[in-house]
């Protein structure tokens, strides 16, 4: 039971799974296209750097805890990786937008969100079920994700920009 539970490794050690992810990487031009979009430039203007990420690095090399949870939690996440590579380059145009956008500016955008869910809640009638359903949505979306996501990444923004 135990053999199942393990990633499948090539000849060499390789885990399989991973080694078909950089492949997949390096097939798609990826890389190539986080340089045409200039994504890095833009985060470099917006105050963010590679060395911003070195203490996160740090702290993770010095926590063994954590790099043991992120390979615990790996086969799980394994799957989801070639979607996301595949979802990538589309994203980049508006990563490279969204990464200029002050903290401030996203912080704004939250609360925003949340006026537009509780005028959609008092606007809206709750006559029918289409209109308790449209209320529902309006809350789920502009009073649940789109705040969380807002103060994210103003949080994430924020911190790489100090």
């Amino acid at each position: 039971m135990e053999a199942s539970s393990s990633p499948e490794v090539d000849s060499t050690g390789n885990n399989i799974a991973i080694k078909n992810l950089l492949t997949g990487i390096e097939s798609s031009g990826l890389l190539t296209q986080v340089a045409q979009a200039g994504l890095l430039s833009k985060a470099q203007k917006a105050g963010i750097s590679l060395t911003k990420l070195e203490p996160l690095l740090a702290l993770a090399a010095e926590n063994k805890d954590v790099l043991i949870l992120v390979e615990a939690a790996s086969p799980e996440l394994l799957p989801l990786l070639p979607k996301i590579v595949e979802l990538a380059p589309p994203a980049l145009p508006l990563l490279g937008t969204l990464i200029q956008v002050s903290p401030g500016t996203l912080q704004a955008a939250a609360g925003a969100s949340l006026a537009a869910a509780a005028a959609t809640v008092v606007l809206v009638p709750d006559d029918t079920v289409l209109e308790i359903a449209a209320q529902t949505l309006a809350v789920a979306v502009l009073g649940g994700a789109i705040p969380v996501a807002s103060v994210v990444g103003a949080t994430i923004i924020g911190k790489l920009t100090k």
